[in-house]
């Protein structure tokens, strides 16, 4: 009887001493009891102190070790675009010295980023980031070297330009896919953040696709609709604009070209693809192709707009362009275009602007307009935006 108690309760102390090795991973049962040996059948876990081996710790190492591997690799690519505007001589009147002259411009100031695409000095960036044409611009690489902007070649259709310098070996970036990405992919931007925080890296997320933007500022000069941007949350800042959105492999995946005003991490950027597209263009035949214009302002009518005013779903003409195909072919301010060559633009998911992009410079479109109750039939003939 005695051997047998003796039995029950081994066993009991047995159970607890498993128990507790499956709890702590052999900890307790190792300090209280001396049980090494169970660790031959107990497969021992990593106790809550031991950082260094937990899986969240190896997650943070591989995620640094991505960011460090893709800004490593890419940097080099990677340029700031600095422009020098002209001395001028200008005096201003101080009430204690009278009139005072000085001295304004001349100082090279970094204003936006750029990345190359070809090693004989071929640079992308944005249009609006070299949109004056009265001024000087300077590229400048990793190492430091300066290189003069020779020539500047713009893209009618997109926030896009080329910049030729004269050089030699660099390095270009891997353009990626834009059309494979997916929404939560990690996402990495480096440029001159502020203008003036050099080769900065940011990272993020790809945090939506389709996004349509209006980008720019009126008082700037510039304002342009871009639809089907990636939105990311990787930090974008004035001077990022022109850099590369770039992802978990060193690919250039699309081109930083906004911020979302008033809001925190959310930027955009212009597919690669599109990219691509411009530069086979470019490559081909020293310029990017040639953007239909019709010359007017509009805003979609929306169904329940419509009916609200008793008015056909179209688009809402705000101002017509002087001397432009829609002026020259009698569009009027407050017309309404209903269709274009027979599309409804009721069904044009981007609008009067989409329907215009796949037509051709030279084409001759039949508009149906709606003006105070009638419908006219007009027809324009497309010219550039540049015209």
């Amino acid at each position: 009887m005695q051997n047998r108690r003796t039995r029950n309760l081994l066993v009991v102390v047995a159970f607890v001493v498993i128990v507790l090795s499956l709890l702590t991973g052999g900890a307790v049962a190792d300090r209280k009891f001396g049980f090494a040996p169970l660790d031959a059948f107990l497969k021992r876990t990593s106790n809550s102190l031991n950082v260094g081996n937990t899986d969240n710790t190896a997650l943070v190492l591989h995620e640094e070790s991505v960011v460090i591997d893709v800004a490593e690799k890419v940097s080099p690519s990677v340029v700031t675009v600095a422009v020098e505007t002209p001395q001028r001589r200008v005096v201003e009147f101080s009430p204690f010295g009278g009139f005072q002259p000085r001295v304004e411009g001349g100082r090279q100031q970094d204003i936006g980023s750029g990345f190359v695409v070809r090693e004989d000095g071929l640079i992308v960036t944005n249009k609006h980031v070299v949109e004056d044409d009265s001024v000087k611009y300077t590229v400048i690489t990793q190492d430091d070297k300066e290189y003069a902007v020779e020539k500047v070649t713009k893209d009618p259709s997109n926030d896009l330009a080329i910049l030729k310098i004269s050089a030699t070996g660099l390095k270009p970036v891997e353009l990626g896919d834009s059309d494979a990405i997916k929404v939560g992919q990690f996402a990495v931007a480096i440029g001159t953040a502020l203008g003036e925080f050099r080769h900065t890296v940011t990272t993020g997320v790809v945090s939506g696709l389709g996004r349509g933007i209006t980008a720019g500022s009126p008082y700037e000069g510039f304002v342009e609709r871009l639809d089907n941007v990636i939105q990311t949350d990787a930090a974008i800042n004035p001077g990022n604009s022109g850099g590369p959105l770039l992802n978990s492999t060193g690919q250039v995946i699309g081109v930083n070209v906004a911020v979302a005003q008033g809001a925190q991490n959310i930027g955009f950027a212009i597919p690669i693809n599109i990219v691509k597209k411009g530069l086979e263009q470019f490559t081909s035949s020293g310029s990017f192709a040639s953007k239909p214009f019709l010359g007017v302002q509009y805003q979609m009518i929306s169904r329940q707009t419509a009916i609200m005013n008793e008015v056909p779903q179209g688009a809402y003409i705000a101002e017509v362009v002087e001397d432009s195909p829609a002026a020259r072919a009698g569009v009027k301010t407050d017309d309404i275009i209903t269709e274009i060559n027979g599309q409804n633009l009721s069904d044009a998911e981007e609008g009067l602007a989409g329907v215009v992009e796949t037509l051709k410079v030279g084409d001759t479109v039949r508009l149906k307009v709606w003006r105070d109750g009638e419908t006219l039939d007009l027809s324009a003939s497309l010219t550039t935006s540049e015209q």
